[in-house]
């Protein structure tokens, strides 16, 4: 599967969630994928819990390879996972998936407090961030991500420079279900 089929099969599976068709055989999958994975993209992914990669794409075990962080942000470990997916497993779509409403990006813009290790999420999130309203910060941060990516990562950059790799923004809207493909 090339980027444009692989884009097409997340786009056409979000169609089928979004009409609550939800639909694949995790038996023969797990059979399937025993002796290994083969998935066709890698989504860089909230931790939110209402955000299932799976379920919004409907794709079944071994088809989408996911690295799941709070506001989507990429450190070292992360993009590790990232060039995992993308040189080792071969996937030729990368999708940065951002949602609507979410929680460390609202932290973000509304410059809240926090304790711990979360004050370095929210640092990542407010390096890009040039809005204050927070269905575009969302957006920004999906953009900030990809190219932090970019930056960060000689292995992505080598694979989109020869062509063997696309990087898509997305975002997910809980109302309905839909996803969009962001510019």
């Amino acid at each position: 599967m090339n980027a444009e089929e692989a884009l097409r099969s997340l786009v056409e599976g979000n169609k089928e969630y979004v009409k609550g068709k939800v639909c694949f055989d995790v038996g023969a999958a797990r059979e399937a994928t025993k002796a290994g994975q083969k998935p066709f993209a890698t989504i860089v992914s909230c931790s939110d819990s209402r955000v299932v990669p799976e379920f919004i794409f409907n794709k079944n075990l071994g088809e989408i390879f996911i690295v799941r962080t709070a506001g989507n942000v990429v450190d070292k470990i992360s993009l590790g996972s990232v060039e995992y997916g993308v040189e080792h497993l071969h996937t030729p779509l990368l999708v940065i998936l951002g949602h609507e409403k979410c929680g460390a990006v609202t932290a973000a813009c509304s410059g809240g407090h926090c304790e711990g290790n979360i004050k370095s999420i929210l640092k990542e999130i407010n390096k890009n961030r040039k809005s204050n309203e927070v269905e575009s910060a969302v957006i920004e941060n999906a953009k900030a991500v990809a190219d932090h990516i970019l930056k960060k990562s000689k292995i992505v950059r080598e694979l989109v420079k020869k062509g063997e790799l696309k990087i898509v923004c997305m975002k997910y809207y809980f109302e309905d279900g839909h996803i969009e493909v962001l510019d």
